[in-house]
């Protein structure tokens, strides 16, 4: 397993610019009270402008070094630091919105856990390759048409490559997943 001093690409990790990590928080619009998971938080990019919005936050970081990190900087705010893996995630058993930049490598993963039956799921805003947020939204992704019943799958904001650091050799995109009938958290 890396150190957490090792390099980025080590375990290929793209950490969000903080300007754009704030964009997408409010194009997601998160409400006060909001219980809302940021998996793959990293150091803390979208979990700083989620506390900002007054959400209680679940940051989920599977590296160590990163979730101790994590654990100090928001000691003091309504931030859970929980290291997980993604498919190992604990879903809350309450309604919850998820606003996330995963590492790229475990988005399926992560969806089949948040669409699983029985999740809470609300909402999702998740920065994946454009590629699969393409599939997704246009419901060419496995198992999508399905979820697509229960919720609304679309294109979200673009992020170019230097909306990274370092920058991925992929274009980035929010995908938007809204639970139909959807009543308020």
């Amino acid at each position: 397993m890396p150190g957490s001093g090792q390099a980025r690409g080590a375990w290929g990790w793209h950490p969000l610019d903080s300007r754009w990590a704030q964009r997408v928080v409010d194009a997601a619009g998160v409400r006060p009270g909001e219980l809302v998971l940021d998996v793959g938080a990293g150091l803390g990019a979208l979990t700083a402008p989620l506390v900002r919005a007054g959400a209680q936050v679940v940051a989920v970081e599977l590296h160590p070094g990163r979730a101790d990190r994590l654990r100090r900087r928001f000691a003091d705010s309504p931030v859970t630091v929980v290291r997980a893996d993604a498919g190992d995630l604990r879903l809350p058993n309450r309604p919850f919105r998820v606003v996330s930049s995963p590492p790229y490598g475990i988005s399926t993963a992560l969806l089949k856990r948040l669409l699983a039956p029985g999740s809470r799921l609300v909402s999702a805003d998740l920065v994946l390759q454009r590629q699969v947020v393409n599939r997704w939204a246009n419901q060419d992704a496995p198992a999508a048409a399905r979820w697509s019943r229960h919720y609304d799958l679309s294109i979200g904001i673009r992020l170019p490559r230097k909306a990274f650091t370092p920058p991925p050799h992929v274009d980035s995109a929010v995908l938007l997943l809204r639970k139909r009938g959807r009543t308020k958290p």
